[in-house]
This record gives C-alpha cells, sequence and structure tokens, in this order.
C-alpha cells in the first residue's frame, strides 16, 4: 500500500512525508514545485514532479504505485491573495481538488485526507470554534476548501471513498530535527515573517491593523505546531485504514495569542529587537480564530507535544538559521 501525498515537497508536506517515511511507509509525492522544494524530502522518497489537475498523470501514480490514500495539501493558501485572485484560488483549491478526488475514486483509493482550514468559520463570536461552529467563509480562500470539503462528502456518500478533513488553524515551527521547516520566499506567516526579522532578513515588519476589538487591538490566532500537525494526519490515517468514519476534525490548541505577543515571544527567544510598522487591515482577516479541538483529542486520540509558544518561536528561529546556511552554501556551489 502506497500513500500520495500532493505538495509533498512543501512546507507542512514535507512534515508529512518525513513522519511517513519514519513510521515505514511506502510513500509517493507529487508537488509541482511551485512552492514547495525536492530538498526538502528524504533522498529516497519518489517525487513526480506535476500537477494534481492532471487526471491523466495522477491516474498513471495511483496505478503505478498501488496508491490506497491520499494526503492532499497541495493548493494556495494566502488569503489576501485570494481576495484579489478569487478564480485562481477556485481554480488550485476547488477545481483541482475535484479532479484528484474523481481520480481517487476511478482508481478505488481507500481513504482520503485533506487540509482544511479555520478560515472555513469566517469571524463568528464563540471563543472557541468547534466543528459544528456555522462555515461562513470571508475570503476565497476559506470558501474554496470549504467547497472542496462538500465534494469529499458529497463524493464519500456516492463511492467506496472514506474522508478526513482536518480544519488547520495557525501551523508554525519546524521539523525539531531540523530536516524542514517553512523555506517559502516572501511568506506572509506571522511567525516565519518575524523570524525572518529576527534574523536580519527583513528590515522590519508590519502589523495589519491595531483597532481590532481585543486587548491589545490586534488580531488573535491559535498557533499549532507542524509536527502535532502531521501526527493528527497519521492518527487520522490510521483510524481510516481501521474501518472510521468520516470526520472532520480542527487541529489547534485551544489558546489564542495576539500579533504583539507572538512578535513579543520573537524578540525573546531570539534576542533581537526588530522594527515594527504599523499598515492597515488587510482583506479577509478575522478578528480571532481560537480552535476546540475536543474531537480531534477524542475521536483521534491526539495528543500535542509542542503546545508552547516559546518552543514554537525556538524551532522556527533555529530553522531560519539553518536554512540561511543551506542558502549559502548551494549559491557558493
Amino acid at each position: 500500500m502506497t500513500i500520495l501525498v500532493t505538495g509533498g515537497a512543501g512546507y507542512i508536506g514535507s512534515h508529512m512525508v518525513w513522519k511517513l517515511v519514519e513510521v515505514g511507509e511506502d510513500v509517493v509525492v507529487l508537488d509541482n514545485l511551485s512552492t514547495g522544494f525536492d530538498w526538502a524530502l528524504p533522498i529516497d522518497v519518489r517525487l513526480v514532479v506535476g500537477d494534481i489537475g492532471d487526471e491523466g498523470l495522477v491516474d498513471r501514480i495511483m496505478s503505478e504505485h498501488s496508491v490506497d490514500s491520499v494526503i492532499h495539501f497541495a493548493g494556495s493558501i494566502v488569503v489576501p491573495d485570494s481576495v484579489a485572485d478569487p478564480l485562481g484560488y477556485y481554480l488550485n483549491n476547488t477545481v483541482k481538488s475535484r479532479a484528484l478526488i474523481a481520480s481517487a475514486v476511478r482508481n478505488r483509493v481507500a481513504n482520503f485526507i485533506f487540509s482544511s482550514t479555520a478560515a472555513v468559520y469566517g469571524s463568528p463570536t464563540e471563543a472557541r470554534l468547534a466543528e459544528d461552529t456555522p462555515t461562513m467563509p470571508e475570503s476565497p480562500y476559506g470558501t474554496s476548501k470549504l467547497m472542496t470539503e462538500l465534494m469529499l462528502r458529497d463524493a464519500a456518500a456516492a463511492h467506496d471513498i472514506r474522508y478526513t478533513a482536518l480544519r488547520y488553524f495557525n501551523v508554525a515551527g519546524a521539523d525539531p530535527n531540523g530536516r524542514t521547516g517553512q523555506s517559502s520566499r516572501g511568506a506572509t506567516h506571522l511567525i516565519k515573517v518575524a523570524a525572518e526579522a529576527a534574523m536580519g532578513k527583513r528590515p522590519h515588519i508590519d502589523i495589519f491593523g491595531t483597532d481590532y476589538a481585543t486587548p491589545d487591538g490586534t488580531c488573535i490566532r491559535d498557533y499549532i505546531h507542524v509536527t502535532d500537525l502531521v501526527n493528527a494526519h497519521y492518527l487520522a490515517l490510521q483510524k481510516l485504514r481501521d474501518g472510521g468514519e468520516n470526520l472532520i476534525a480542527n487541529c489547534g490548541y485551544g489558546r489564542g495569542y495576539s500579533v504583539h505577543e507572538v512578535i513579543r515571544a520573537v524578540k525573546q527567544v531570539s534576542g533581537v529587537d526588530f522594527d515594527l510598522r504599523v499598515a492597515g487591515r488587510r482583506p479577509g482577516d478575522p478578528v480571532t480564530v481560537v480552535a476546540n479541538a475536543d474531537r480531534a483529542r477524542l475521536q483521534l486520540g491526539w495528543e500535542p507535544e509542542h503546545d508552547d509558544l516559546e518552543r514554537i518561536v525556538g524551532h522556527a528561529l533555529a530553522w531560519e538559521e539553518a536554512l540561511t546556511r543551506r542558502n549559502a552554501a548551494a549559491a557558493s556551489r
């Protein structure tokens, strides 16, 4: 049995691949390398460079490698970009996911795990968001992910395929063993951006809005370590293979930190001060997004191991240093 990991050379996908290899799974990766890196993968993992929307290619991969499970990470993820380019996001995140699901059905793939997002909730008033919180996405990014959830629901009702959709909150940090991390240029994730500023890679960072209805006026997010997130995926895979039912589950810690609190943590852990600038609000940004992840804990047996903001920041900073060394070595060759 082989697991197809789409977007497996990207940030979260590469962590997933390392986890699967560690536990002895057979893996094939499909990635167009638009934001991923082949060097982020274990050296002996099979990488196919291509697009998930290419159904002929996906069919061949599934057939040749006897794929029984798909873990689907490929897609576009920047909320403001989705507001500016909604059709591009519906193409990458919805239309191409539909093609991938169709290939999975044709090739009798039994299990499908989908990387969804807390952006499907929009800006509800609940202090912590549970899976039955009404879904009211406020960006094409959130809508594109919700549409894929609905396609999976309907495909599973009509065909012999089961799925888990994990709704991510704010993913951060890096592999504690230093093998991979967030490596994309121009990243927008706060902890990544602040780590770059601490390393001198950015002259300053922008704070997008200081007039929100929060204690310090900045947005609040629930930050989850990428290693804990991929562990939730592996538990979901095991549950599906054991005959588990379809599942939608949040992945977060249930605790929120404001933009200012995260920046203070990065400055404290790094020992570096850096310049801050106040900018206007970004379109599509909700005020507070914090998870109720009881379902993942109860139904998957998920127990986070890295639920500590300073630990997340420390791993992000360590990866930023490693990435600097790697890029310098590559430039000198």
